[in-house]
């Protein structure tokens, strides 16, 4: 018989240490393969389209661009495409970790916290109230609408002596939602104006034609990316229960602030830029879980290229199926997501089909 303990040095610790650098060289290699992932998605995004171009002439327009059509395609709607389909992807992929990690949830996704009908709402009111239709004006809006969105969520869900909790925020967030929604749809339905534009952000897309708005947009999703990363550790302990996360020395409400607060940026962030993009903060971590496992040291960074990778493979798709134009991301997303979400709910019982 092997004894499951023993001291330093004893064959029962010796195969645990050998287990243990096995899974950690296997997580490895697959980041190592997610990143591959990525740079082949990316160059994908880049050099497919709904207009075909000879791959010499998309290299020439990347490193030596001489201002023709094919030039002007790769440089000033393609390029920026790709970036804002990695931002968006990865930060939808980090927010849906961290809130099926801080609800406990798992069919939770990043708008149940009031996120994407904020975002909605503040689109409408720079239509409706200001007149804004482009999406350099309207971006700051929709951000500022998330923000606010999750953050009359956390105050609800704080109420009373236990502080937030899954269960509090998770009925919270979709009080504000329904309440979020019916505010912009009347607002949606008295307007024509406001009509055409929301019905366009509302879709779900990564084809920005001004990339100005990348590099304000950047900063934030940079500090979202850091404090979700930083807040692994706390969601170790929290999955063993707030009781015993507390005994570990974790500051169980500062760490939800921080949880929820990563994700108000992540989530404003990519909303604001592309609309309601569905199913990828549902998808990526249970995705990056089969390969990981429950350790968020390892999940949050899998979800994150996850992601981007999802979002611009299904771009990708989306400009290929239908040439000469265009399936938008968010419509290939849920032709991928809704199935997806369906056979979760079965597997885990949640609901009889």
């Amino acid at each position: 018989m092997v004894a499951v303990d023993g001291p330093a040095g004893s064959p029962a610790t010796e195969a645990g240490s050998e287990r243990l650098q096995q899974r950690r060289e296997r997580r490895l290699v697959g980041l190592l393969v997610l990143l591959a992932l990525l740079v082949v998605s990316a160059a994908l995004s880049i050099a497919v389209g709904a207009k075909t171009i000879p791959l010499s002439e998309v290299w020439s327009g990347l490193v030596a661009p001489s201002g023709d059509e094919n030039d002007l395609i790769v440089q000033e709607l393609r390029l920026p495409r790709t970036v804002v389909g990695l931002l968006a992807g990865t930060a939808l992929g980090l927010a849906g970790a961290l809130m099926q990690g801080h609800t406990r949830n798992p069919i939770a996704d990043p708008g149940i916290l009031g996120i994407t009908h904020g975002a909605g709402l503040g689109v409408v009111l720079a239509v409706y109230t200001f007149g804004i239709s482009s999406l350099f004006g309207f971006i700051w809006f929709g951000f500022a609408g998330a923000l606010l969105g999750a953050l009359a969520v956390f105050a609800i869900g704080s109420i009373g002596r236990g502080g937030p909790t899954p269960v509090t925020l998770a009925l919270a967030g979709m009080a504000i939602s329904y309440l979020l929604q019916a505010i912009t749809s009347a607002l949606v339905l008295t307007d024509q104006q406001t009509m055409d534009t929301y019905r366009f952000w509302k879709v779900g897309s990564i084809a920005i034609t001004d990339a100005s708005v990348i590099p304000q947009v950047l900063p934030f999703l940079v500090v979202g990316v850091v404090v979700a990363l930083a807040n692994a550790a706390s969601l170790n302990a929290l999955s063993l229960g707030e009781d015993v996360a507390r005994s570990l020395g974790h500051r169980v409400v500062w760490a939800r602030r921080a949880g929820i607060g990563a994700i108000a940026v992540l989530v404003g962030g990519a909303v604001a830029v592309c609309g309601p993009i569905g199913f990828v903060g549902l998808v990526v971590p249970h995705v990056a879980r089969f390969f990981t496992g429950a350790d968020y040291r390892w999940l949050l960074p899998f979800a994150a290229l996850l992601g981007s990778s999802l979002v611009l493979l299904a771009d990708v798709a989306g400009r290929v199926v239908a040439r000469p134009g265009e399936v938008q991301v968010g419509v290939m997303l849920a032709l991928v997501g809704a199935p997806f979400f369906i056979a979760l709910v079965r597997r885990r019982k949640l609901v009889r089909l």
